[in-house]
């Protein structure tokens, strides 16, 4: 019951962290999220990819 409890942990601070540049400058986030849009689909995945190694390594050195 624990490995349920921080997986909901992790998807709230998930959104918390997701909420944060919407909230503090709306203004960035949306010329972001405009400059994002004309990636083609190749480097929006490597991008995604690299998020996603970075987080993996990141919770191993954590979490041990």
């Amino acid at each position: 019951m624990d490995n349920l409890n921080d997986l909901w942990t992790a998807l709230a601070l998930v959104l918390v962290i997701e909420g944060l540049l919407p909230f503090i400058s709306p203004r960035f986030y949306r010329q972001s999220a405009e400059q994002l849009s004309t990636l083609p689909d190749r480097v929006i995945r490597m991008i995604g990819l690299a998020v996603i190694i970075v987080g993996l390594v990141s919770l191993s050195l954590i979490r041990g």
